[in-house]
């Protein structure tokens, strides 16, 4: 696909001098560059071609642009339109595109092409993706139950499909409360005895960072060299903000294997050390529960519900890395950013940059020099290397739903009455 030739296009290499991580791709000059590569080629050279058969890609390549740039102009207004009159017709692949660019950049704009196209595909990835379109929009009150409705009949024809099963949660919950997922079982120093810990808390709207702190395989928090606890911020919202169970969407809830360090060669993620994750079902279960003894060819929700703790045993939200996993979700890692900050000053992350649902860290860059003037990212690496590596399990949880990024001071209460030293 075009996009990831885009990736490797502006993957340019990095080198290490002066004892600074030095990246080329960030300095101001060709950021500009790839900033107007991108909207004179990539979308609008695409997007003025005709939509056929033979251009589809060139359109979706278009698409993951403007995701990323989240850019807009009259013009393309009416290319959208035009996608939003034809997309029934189109491929599958194409119709993915579409509906991930349509939630992230025009919530509720084309209710009804979508709605239209939810009636008439037999794809269940097309279908959820219409469907929770249709939840991201002012019909949502007026058409939940209709969703229901048709969710379930869906299932009735495919009753394991881990989408359709994701999206009936999320449509039969949609008008209840949120739920306060309690943290306490996760911060005793009796769980998952052992092992490395990375904990993601975020809040319910991804729009707001988490944040992100590192347990040692004895059950103690990592503290810095003043005697606090170890912590930085850490968005877990992908471009287009889609649910975690959808490719693309959010980094899902739940459990993630962590194995190891690597250095990317992509031109967005950059040369800070990154950590390795793997969702159930992305490798063998003996890999991702750590136990040779488990020898099954198919997957067992019952050992992955052995990993959590007592309270979180029924927590639905939990299972989604689970359900993800079983979708096809992959590559879902903890990384730093070259992304340039400035295309997203107006939104709440900033200077957070978001992904294809990976957790990120901040990285600022000098774009004079092309170094690195600070990184959250290598703060982490700093703080796993006390804990005893990136050996281990992740865990993300929504704590809330509050309107804000997620402070120290929401966890500490939790901390400390569990993990008093």
């Amino acid at each position: 696909m075009k996009a990831i030739l885009l990736f490797i296009f502006f993957g340019l290499l990095s080198a290490t001098g002066f004892g600074q991580l030095y990246f080329k791709s960030t300095l101001k000059s060709n950021r500009e560059k790839m900033y107007s590569n991108l909207v004179h080629n990539s979308i609008n050279k695409n997007l003025a071609l005709p939509l056929t058969d033979s251009t589809e890609e060139d359109w979706q390549g278009a698409f993951w642009a403007l995701e990323l740039l989240q850019y807009k102009s009259a013009w393309i207004a009416g290319r959208m339109d035009t996608v939003a009159e034809k997309m029934h017709a189109r491929s599958e692949n194409f119709q993915r595109a579409a509906l991930e660019l349509f939630y992230g950049n025009y919530p509720g704009k084309y209710y009804n092409a979508v709605k239209l196209l939810l009636m008439q595909t037999n794809s269940a990835k097309i279908f959820a993706m219409c469907a929770v379109y249709i939840l991201n929009s002012d019909h949502a009150d007026e058409d939940v139950n209709f969703l229901s409705v048709k969710t379930k009949q869906q299932l009735a024809l495919d009753p394991d499909n881990p989408i359709l099963q994701q999206l009936l949660y999320q449509v039969e919950n949609f008008k209840n409360p949120v739920s306060h997922a309690s943290i306490e079982g996760l911060l005793k120093k009796d769980f998952l005895p052992g092992q490395v810990l990375v904990f993601s808390f975020q809040r319910k709207n991804r729009n707001y960072p988490g944040l992100v702190m590192v347990r040692d395989a004895r059950g103690n928090f990592i503290k810095d060299s003043n005697g606090l606890y170890f912590s930085v911020p850490q968005l877990a919202r992908s471009s287009s903000s889609l649910p975690g169970y959808l490719t693309n969407g959010n980094t899902p809830e739940g459990i993630f294997r962590m194995k190891g360090y690597d250095v990317s060669s992509n031109g967005f993620i950059g040369p800070t050390v990154n950590v390795q994750l793997t969702m159930p079902f992305e490798k063998p279960a003996t890999h991702f529960y750590a136990d040779s003894t488990i020898t099954d060819t198919t997957w067992d929700m019952n050992y992955y519900r052995n990993l959590l703790p007592k309270d979180l045993k029924d927590y639905y939200p939990m299972y989604q890395s689970y359900y993800a996993g079983k979708a096809g979700r992959t590559e879902i890692i903890i990384h730093g950013t070259t992304i340039n900050p400035a295309y997203y000053t107006s939104q709440p992350y900033f200077p957070l940059t978001p992904t294809m649902g990976c957790l990120t860290s901040k990285e600022i860059w000098n774009e004079e020099t092309g170094q690195r003037l600070e990184s959250d990212q290598q703060k982490l690496i700093n703080a796993l290397i006390p804990a005893g590596g990136a050996q281990g399990y992740t865990i993300v949880i929504n704590i809330n739903d509050e309107q804000k990024p997620v402070l120290l001071y929401d966890i500490i209460p939790s901390l400390e009455k569990y993990n008093s030293q």
